[in-house]
């Protein structure tokens, strides 16, 4: 059985459906009565702990706000948009399947909204891809929305210690569909990730592996992915392997000469932001001491969005496309 197999196959949506399943005080308790009560929603009270912060749901968000790409795709990708009263900080243009729900939904910021604006839109429910969603200079930290009666979810890649992968992304998936009382839907789209990560690895498995340097930014040093990140799994699962796998950091800096030492055979660019592809590849191609690097050398660059490469519904949608650049001939 391959990796990406037993990764995934060794998680039961069901099973952990049910030992999630219990009563604690939390935000929102006082939505609906309590277990056994006919009043209550099937499957709830629902307790989850979630990077420290424990919460129980007598039924499912009604006013959420999502904030960063794959919070907001995850939700649209489970059927969820009707319950968005407002999102904000894209990184890229949401996935077409998704643009009709997308579009209904009130953009609250471009980036991330102020404390002001998004209590305005009065949720009961706030979902952040990244932890700088909840940033408590700002004043929108997880327990300062919980004084003020409102649940939190922060996607479970930047509070995983150690390394960030299929697993992580199932219990995202599933603990997001149980929070919303779908939890059917949850475990179909994890059927869907898995057939599709399942055919690249088949198709891969048998061919040379490159090595690969993932290339987010950086002048004075680069930015790339490390091996605790999403970033990782995806070039893994694709066939290549990332030299900053030792990296102990989903993402994280380091010299060039680090880079140059490596000799990566291929370079991935992250696709977002005001720096095009096309400069990022120019700054490689010419700084001089990268000529030698097999990768620039020989004009290797393969190309993701930076929102494919982050805990969420494009894991399998990264795969099949860096499998595909790794391994163009691959059958």
């Amino acid at each position: 059985m391959s990796r990406s197999r037993a990764a995934l196959r060794a998680f039961t949506p069901v099973a952990l459906l049910m030992s999630l399943s219990g009563c604690a005080g939390s935000p929102g308790a006082g939505q609906a009565g309590a277990a056994g009560d006919p009043g209550a929603p099937p499957g709830f009270p629902y307790t989850v702990s979630n990077c420290g912060v424990t919460s129980t749901y007598q039924a499912p968000p009604r006013r959420a706000v999502t904030m960063n790409q794959h919070a907001t795709e995850l939700m649209l990708a489970l059927g969820l948009g009707d319950r968005i009263v407002g999102s904000a900080y894209l990184d890229d243009a949401v996935l077409p399947a998704y643009r009709p729900a997308y579009d209904k939904i009130k953009v609250l910021a471009e980036e991330y909204p102020s404390k002001e604006v998004l209590l305005g839109a009065d949720p009961d429910f706030v979902y952040g891809g990244y932890a700088s969603a909840f940033d408590k200079t700002q004043g929108r930290d997880r327990e300062g929305l919980a004084t003020s009666g409102i649940n939190s979810r922060l996607n479970v890649e930047y509070c995983t210690e150690g390394t960030v992968g299929l697993d992580q992304l199932k219990t995202e998936i599933t603990e997001v569909a149980r929070t919303f009382g779908v939890p059917e839907r949850g475990a179909k789209l994890i059927e869907d990730e898995q057939r599709r990560i399942d055919a690249v690895t088949s198709r891969v498995q048998d061919k040379p592996r490159p090595a690969v340097f993932a290339y987010d930014s950086g002048e004075a040093s680069a930015s790339t992915s490390g091996g605790n990140g999403t970033g990782n799994e995806i070039i893994s699962l694709s066939g290549g392997t990332n030299v900053f796998a030792d990296l102990n950091d989903t993402f994280g800096e380091v010299a060039w000469e680090k880079v140059i030492e490596r000799k990566p055979e291929v370079v991935l660019i992250y696709d977002y932001g005001g720096t095009t592809v096309e400069a990022k590849k120019q700054r490689l191609l010419n700084d001089p001491a990268l000529a030698d690097v097999p990768a620039v050398k020989h004009r290797r660059f393969v190309v993701l969005p930076l929102s494919s490469a982050v805990l969420g519904v494009r894991v399998a949608d990264a795969v099949e496309a860096l499998g595909g650049q790794l391994h163009p001939n691959a059958a």
